[in-house]
């Protein structure tokens, strides 16, 4: 493990060399750090006082944080399929304590990333796990300006299994190769779907939401939208896992999502005044 590259401070993304800028923060999805850019590193990080924690956040379904915060915050979910586990988007964190913990579990047999924000240090999770990287090839340019490695799998079109009931979707969301992981035997065959923040499930938990750029509260464009609803119709879902701990829309997933869009392009396509109090 590499305990001295580069991590951005502000989006958590690992380099393989030193440099000035961080390509994801200075793109206008995300935004570079007031203090202007800096930098860590996993050495950085542990003599900081951060460490690895793991946290249930659903049947068979462990959520893997850093504490303190870091960066976006996010957490990773370990997805143990019987198949093998899955881990679905990353974090920046990675220590020998943290690699014993999770080869407790299962180890990992895959993993995959939502979207560039949260691609924190995959390549040192891949090294350690000896598991592919599944990222949709839309999003190739963005593994080539951060860390690019051979454990990459880049994949196209509109689904990808990744294992026995676990697939891949190209919902293009926030980035064009933005996806979803939905697992169809979660919860007794109830199926789950994994969507980091492609579809941001909201401090109100029945509800998701959809956003080209969060932190800069640019929406996502209504055709945008259509096409990732149509994609995930055929797909079952009770459970929906955002992107931050207990962020998790627990029942009726699927409807979830389609009222919420709904609801977002009510407002999206509306051009009528809202109604003046009387």
């Amino acid at each position: 493990m590499d305990v001295d590259l580069p991590i951005c401070q502000t989006c958590g993304v690992q380099y393989p060399a030193p440099r000035d800028d961080c390509p994801i923060c200075l793109d206008e999805r995300q935004y570079v750090g007031w203090e202007g850019q800096r930098w860590t590193s996993l050495a950085g990080m542990a003599a900081n006082g951060h460490r690895g924690e793991l946290k249930e956040q659903g049947p068979d379904v462990i959520g893997v944080a850093t504490t303190p915060s870091f960066a976006i915050g996010q957490r990773a979910l370990l997805v143990r399929a019987p198949g093998g586990n899955v881990l679905w988007d990353c974090v920046s964190y990675l220590d020998d304590a943290l690699v014993e913990q999770v080869r407790q579990l299962g180890g990992i047999s895959a993993i995959a990333i939502s979207h560039p924000h949260f691609y924190g240090s995959m390549i040192e999770w891949a090294h350690a796990f000896d598991a592919p990287v599944y990222i949709h090839a839309a999003d190739r340019e963005w593994v080539a300006a951060t860390r690019p490695d051979d454990a990459v799998v880049f994949w196209e079109g509109e689904t990808r299994q990744i294992g026995d009931g676990l697939t891949l979707i190209n919902a293009g969301v926030h980035f064009d190769g933005g996806q979803v992981l939905h697992w169809q035997d979660a919860d007794s065959r109830r199926g789950a779907l994994f969507s980091g923040d492609i579809f941001q499930v909201v401090r109100d938990r029945r509800w998701v939401s959809f956003m080209y750029s969060y932190p800069n509260l640019i929406p996502e464009r209504p055709r945008t939208i259509r096409r990732a609803l149509a994609l995930i119709e055929p797909f079952r879902f009770e459970r929906v896992y955002g992107a931050w701990s207990d962020l998790t829309v627990h029942a009726d997933g699927a409807e979830a999502v389609r009222r919420s869009a709904d609801r977002y392009l009510r407002f999206a396509l509306d051009d009528a005044p809202p109604p003046r109090p009387e």
